[in-house]
């Protein structure tokens, strides 16, 4: 049951306020002035890998149109964008010879956002590996932690001066998980001796960054994660051993290393003979202090066990009755309220972001009129950001909330066939329609919260 809005609701005055998007999904232009092809670029043009043979050559086409962009992000209020950069539009090659064409658009961004006013907050990885160092091995490769520290530094040195907050990964998870254990997702392997060994590697990068940004950085550096809480069906005890083993893979497997500076014990029940035994060494290197964790929180998933079910022995069970987005997740804003307390609870409260959080409805594909009414979306951010203020008040230190996404965008392996954005987009025009989530964010921004109970 969904708690009821509070009658009077603010958030602390220093709360930054934002929305997220990701390079591949909405800059299109992928190869221009020099750019190197990423996994993304190659997995979207390989026939069947994504929906309707979709792919990003255009998408939002924000590589083109960024000034009007951020001129849209001031017109909503926005205190905060969180965009990522094209690995390959910096080092065409992964590695070696720098693109100045490519860093030069980001400093452009950068600038153009500071003079509007809004703070950027810069993801160094959101999946798009450039494709050469796919060739080299990607992540199942030890040395690609060397190569993205690297690149890192290269960016650090380029933006930190004014850039206040830095993300090594975004959702390291996804990218072992789809990209290596079930083939959904780029590069499409489906391997369960690839996957934990992937994950590995993703975290010594993630390590190795932040090395690299405590050796010239001036300002803070994170981690960003997707939890998904995980609830028994039931208090059996096959039901409860699934659903540790789901929040150890999903969950856990990512955050201890980071943090605690250790693997949960349940991955050798899930990953068997494919578990490796990692160095001392690798986890001290993965485990390097961070100045904030960031969350992104969409749904949650009720675990039941089912010993045939690969590689975890569970399934999830849907829930009747619940209101469902078009991807089939769950909307469950509780969730996210224990979501942070649990994260408060185990991992000793550090500072957290929510760097995503949003919901993907059905929005027509060309607009009439100024507005696009979309209830549902606003009733998400409703609920979902009342769960956060739930969080805060009970003690949970969290710093700020970024909305997904700014524009409805490339959606991955669903292509364009799902709209998560808090702004139309009209993929035959590229013409640009708030929704009336949009106006309902801006209007909670500038009331810093106090509109939730409007």
């Amino acid at each position: 049951m969904t708690k009821p809005i509070p009658s009077h609701i603010q958030f602390p005055k220093d709360f930054l306020w934002g929305c997220a998007t990701s390079a591949y999904q909405i800059e299109g232009s992928p190869l221009a002035d020099g750019a190197g092809p990423s996994t993304w670029h190659r997995f979207s043009h390989t026939p069947g890998r994504v929906q309707d043979g979709d792919n990003a050559d255009i998408t939002c086409d924000h590589y083109r149109r960024y000034d009007s962009d951020v001129d849209l992000m001031r017109s909503l209020g926005l205190k905060s964008y969180r965009f990522s950069i094209a690995w390959g539009r910096v080092l065409p090659e992964g590695t070696g010879r720098v693109n100045a064409a490519g860093l030069d658009f980001y400093e452009r961004l950068v600038d153009k956002l500071l003079s509007r006013g809004i703070q950027p907050m810069v993801t160094l990885f959101h999946w798009d590996l450039p494709a050469a160092l796919d060739d080299r091995g990607g992540w199942l490769n030890r040395d690609i932690a060397h190569w993205f520290a690297e690149y890192a530094d290269i960016v650090f040195r380029r933006l930190d001066d004014r850039v206040q907050y830095w993300t090594t990964l975004n959702e390291p998870w996804v990218v072992a998980d789809g990209g290596y254990m079930h083939g959904i997702l780029a590069p499409g392997h489906r391997n369960v001796f690839e996957a934990p060994r992937a994950a590995h590697h993703l975290m010594m990068a993630h390590g190795a960054a932040v090395q690299a940004y405590r050796a010239s950085g001036r300002n803070k550096i994170g981690l960003v994660v997707n939890i998904e809480p995980k609830y028994p069906a039931s208090q059996s005890e096959a039901d409860l051993a699934a659903t540790r083993r789901a929040e150890a893979y999903m969950n856990r497997q990512y955050l201890d290393p980071a943090l605690l500076g250790s693997y949960p014990k349940e991955l050798l029940e899930v990953f068997g003979d494919a578990w490796p035994h990692w160095p001392d060494a690798d986890l001290k290197l993965i485990k390097q202090p961070i100045d904030y964790v960031g969350v992104n929180y969409y749904t949650r998933a009720v675990v039941r066990a089912e010993p045939n079910a690969w590689p975890l022995g569970s399934t999830t069970v849907k829930q009747k009755h619940h209101t469902h987005m078009e991807t089939g997740w769950e909307v469950f804003p509780q969730g996210l309220t224990d979501t942070l307390l649990w994260v408060k609870e185990k991992y000793g409260n550090p500072p957290v972001y929510i760097t995503e959080n949003g919901a993907c409805f059905f929005d027509p594909p060309q607009v009439e009129g100024p507005v696009l009414e979309d209830p549902l979306r606003v009733d998400y951010l409703r609920k979902h950001i009342t769960a956060v203020h739930d969080a805060i008040q009970r003690g949970a230190d969290i710093r700020g909330y970024f909305a997904w996404s700014l524009f409805d965008n490339f959606e991955w392996a669903f292509g364009f066939s799902k709209r998560f954005g808090l702004v139309h987009m009209n993929y035959e025009t590229l013409k640009r329609t708030l929704k009336s989530s949009a106006h309902f964010y801006s209007k909670v921004i500038a009331s810093n919260g106090a509109a939730l109970a409007e």
